[in-house]
């Protein structure tokens, strides 16, 4: 045997004689050091740890919503397929945030079926530290959502006046969150800040409706 698989075997001897809480702690270590020597550490996705479901929590401002039909589909499919995609968080010490897969964090907690599965744990990975900054995180939101195609318009309006009052111009706006120049100025009309848009045109093709669509998270 290679090194690398002795001191493997001897890790798995050390791992199976540990209660869970420690077993966890340790996998998250050996997964953090290991994840330093990557060559994709600059990918969140390369680090998925487990986390107390209680140390999750939700943001503020996330425009999406899934209708009861789609959250029982998504508890369903978690119970047959196991989670796939962890949860996108930012981290302050212990605390996490979601920035996407809110309602992967929901039955995850909720779902006693689930909850008692992952030992009320939760799979997480944290979003790369240049998008910490919580206008980041809140576009970082936006795009996971509308690469989805699911986000809703009335919570989208609070979430572009709050980037313009926070100096955000159209053009950022248009690049963060891949919109295109009509939809930003309307959503920033609605919004009640119409009066530094008044000389704009908008195309008579974009039509505001309450956007119904879902999609699982």
């Amino acid at each position: 045997m290679t090194d690398i698989e002795n001191l493997t075997e001897a890790i798995l001897t050390e791992l199976s004689v540990m209660a869970i809480a420690d077993k966890v702690a340790a996998l998250n270590f050996i997964r953090r050091e290991l994840h330093s020597a990557s060559p994709f550490s600059g990918e969140p996705v390369d680090l998925v740890t487990w986390v107390l479901a209680d140390t999750v929590g939700a943001n503020d401002y996330n425009p999406n919503t899934i209708a009861p039909p789609e959250m029982r589909l998504l508890e369903v499919s978690i119970l047959e397929d196991g989670y796939t995609q962890p949860i996108v968080t930012h981290s302050d010490g212990e605390a996490h945030e979601v920035v996407d897969g809110f309602h992967r964090n929901r039955v995850g907690k909720e779902s006693p079926k689930v909850r008692e599965r992952v030992a009320g744990y939760l799979p997480i990975v944290e979003i790369r530290a240049s998008q910490t900054d919580k206008t980041a995180r809140m576009a970082s939101t936006v795009r996971h959502n509308r690469a989805r195609g699911a986000h809703g318009v009335i919570a989208m309006t609070d979430l572009v006046a709050y980037l313009a009052k926070r100096g955000w111009d159209t053009k950022k706006i248009m690049r963060e969150l891949g919109m295109d120049e009509d939809e930003v100025l309307r959503y920033r009309q609605v919004s009640g800040l119409s009066e530094l848009f008044a000389d704009q045109a908008f195309s008579e093709a974009w039509d505001l409706v309450e956007d119904d669509s879902t999609g699982l998270c």
